[in-house]
């Protein structure tokens, strides 16, 4: 038989990368920081807690993974702009960012107003506006060769709403605002703007939820009836920051088990 030629032409390998991964230090940002690194990829993980990253910066150099770690609040512009100074001098220009890091605090209506308004400005601050201006220090990089990849991590709360968090859920519906607007923005400059929206994930911002009022809900409202797994979110991550994802953009995807589509 004569020698086969494939098919497919689009490269599905971020080995050799340069990836930021923000709020790696734990949950969906480890495991997003744990996979590309698993895949070859070179990983700056950023989060504000130093002790916590060490120890995710071990557990991927054990591995054998290419990583460094960057301890940094996202609240200060000029902390974001030294964090991808720094990713850029270990591991050369950026190709891929992720925006992950995130918070959420209680903000009902009804909250004393010095509460309310801290609960607002933080939560503004780390879940949207850093991530603007992380995309506006990466977007050199990221347009230098056509293969760009940006993902902001939003929630099924950018799509929907839970009563008692107002600053998250508006905060979730403005990435997604964000991401599109990115999107239209830089895709002629060759870079993918894309956001996912998780759901139930077991993470340490649902920790404080007893498992049999996580079962309950699961049963009652996710069709594949349990909580997801943080790396079953940082599967689909690497899916759309792969060179070969270069036709999405612009696209919101939730991955909550199919929570969102189900009547309740």
């Amino acid at each position: 038989m004569g020698e086969t030629t494939r098919l497919s032409t689009l490269d599905r390998s971020v080995a050799g990368r340069t990836a930021i991964v923000t709020g790696a230090a734990s949950g969906m940002g480890r495991a997003e920081a744990h996979l590309l690194a698993d895949e070859g990829a070179r990983v700056a993980i950023v989060d504000r807690s130093a002790d916590a990253l060490e120890a995710v910066r071990a557990e991927i150099e054990g591995a054998g993974g290419s990583v460094v770690a960057i301890a940094a609040d996202l609240q200060d512009q000029a902390a974001i702009g030294n964090a991808v100074a720094a990713a850029r001098e270990a591991f050369g220009p950026i190709d891929i960012l992720i925006n992950n890091a995130g918070v959420a605090m209680p903000s009902g209506v009804d909250l004393p107003a010095d509460e309310y308004l801290n609960a607002w400005t933080t939560t503004l601050d780390v879940n949207l506006t850093a991530q603007t201006l992380l995309i506006r220090e990466c977007v050199e990089d990221l347009a230098r060769n056509q293969q760009g990849r940006i993902l902001n991590i939003a929630s099924t709360e950018g799509l929907g709403a839970t009563p008692g968090m107002s600053a998250y859920t508006a905060s979730k519906h403005a990435v997604v605002g964000l991401t599109r607007a990115f999107a239209v923005e830089l895709g002629r400059r060759g870079i993918t703007v894309n956001a996912i929206c998780p759901g139930p994930i077991n993470t340490g911002m649902t920790s404080d939820i007893q498992d049999e009022h996580k079962a309950i809900f699961a049963r009652r409202r996710v069709p594949v009836g349990r909580y997801g797994a943080p790396e079953e979110v940082a599967q689909i991550a690497l899916s759309l920051v792969l060179p070969a994802a270069s036709y999405l953009n612009g696209a919101i995807i939730p991955v909550d088990g199919g929570m969102i589509c189900q009547n309740v």
